[in-house]
């Protein structure tokens, strides 16, 4: 696979390269431009049609990767576990299998299940662009962090970025946890025992058991929301004793011998992982992840599609993105 590709899928960051990475970054520029516009279109993908496949609910990742496919100008249809013949007992492949009869070219797809987006990837030909899939990878949301660094600093070499929270849980944390590192940052990762996955340390992060110590030592803090849906009993004492021992508050911050940046990849419990006033306040780039959400999802479709990121980048400012 060429370091100027991405291949038919993507899965995940683990598998990608540096290069690789880079590339859905720069691709991703010139389409923050598209939004911009009165007309918040360009023809790039018009006449392929692409699925958006969710097995788990989703309210932020599903309605940015509609944006994104709308201004590429791709036929879009969406079709949720709920309500559909996965609920009488279809399989997973049976659904794809089904869907790709229809003639369509991409599936976006979130399911609970680790390894979904890969196990559909290898059984059908369309591109298969992973959206989530259990506590796996989360790749999009991880690209889309990358940017939203790389604009903030002019680099993710060198920077140090702290993920604080729910990491066992989270597949955001392991995507994050592959890009960062890939790119050159250093990682550490912060949060009760309970909540961290054995042997995180060999992925090659500095683990810190004190909110307090992540925020002395750290550039970045990504805040991961606390999944309590995943959560049965005993991972916490309590809700109010979390945020006391490792909530981001702004006293904590005031602490800290510089400024940090603040990301959460959303949607935030206010006032158990992460402070109101910091969740709005000076520090956040949370609302600046969201708007570079719509440019790396156009990126990657773009990618996958075939397109040569030279022509994206060419065709900046012109009115169109070239296909």
């Amino acid at each position: 696979m060429s370091e100027r590709s991405l291949g038919k899928d993507l899965l995940g960051l683990e598998s990608l390269t540096a290069e690789q990475i880079t590339l859905i970054l720069d691709t991703a520029e010139p389409f923050k431009e598209v939004s911009e516009r009165p007309i918040k279109k360009v023809p790039t993908l018009r006449g392929k049609t692409i699925v958006n496949l969710f097995f788990e609910a989703s309210t932020r990742t599903r309605i940015s990767f509609e944006f994104a496919e709308k201004r590429l100008s791709a036929d879009t249809v969406n079709v949720a576990a709920l309500g559909s013949s996965v609920q009488k007992g279809e399989t997973l492949v049976d659904t794809a299998r089904n869907l790709e009869a229809m003639r369509i070219d991409m599936v976006v797809i979130r399911h609970p299940s680790s390894g979904a987006a890969q196990f559909l990837a290898e059984r059908i030909r369309s591109n298969v662009v992973n959206a989530g899939d259990g506590t796996h990878e989360h790749p999009t949301q991880a690209l889309l962090d990358l940017l939203t660094l790389r604009d903030k600093f002019g680099r993710i070499a060198g920077l140090k970025v702290c993920i604080c929270g729910d990491v066992l849980h989270s597949r955001v944390a392991r995507s994050n946890i592959w890009g960062l590192l890939k790119l050159g940052a250093e990682v550490a990762v912060c949060g009760p025992p309970s909540l961290m996955p054995l042997g995180i340390e060999e992925l090659g992060v500095t683990v810190f058991r004190r909110i307090e110590d992540a925020i002395q030592w750290a550039d970045v803090l990504n805040v991961l929301r606390l999944q309590l849906e995943r959560m049965h009993a005993g991972f916490i004492p309590s809700l109010r004793e979390y945020y006391r021992v490792f909530g981001v508050t702004v006293e904590r911050l005031e602490r800290a011998p510089k400024d940090l940046v603040i990301l959460h990849p959303g949607p935030m419990n206010r006032g158990v992982e992460i402070d109101s006033r910091v969740a709005d306040g000076p520090h956040s780039v949370i609302l600046h992840q969201v708007t570079n959400g719509v440019a790396v999802r156009m990126a990657v479709l773009y990618l996958l599609a075939g397109g040569r990121p030279e022509l994206a980048e060419a065709a900046k400012g012109k009115g169109e993105v070239a296909e």
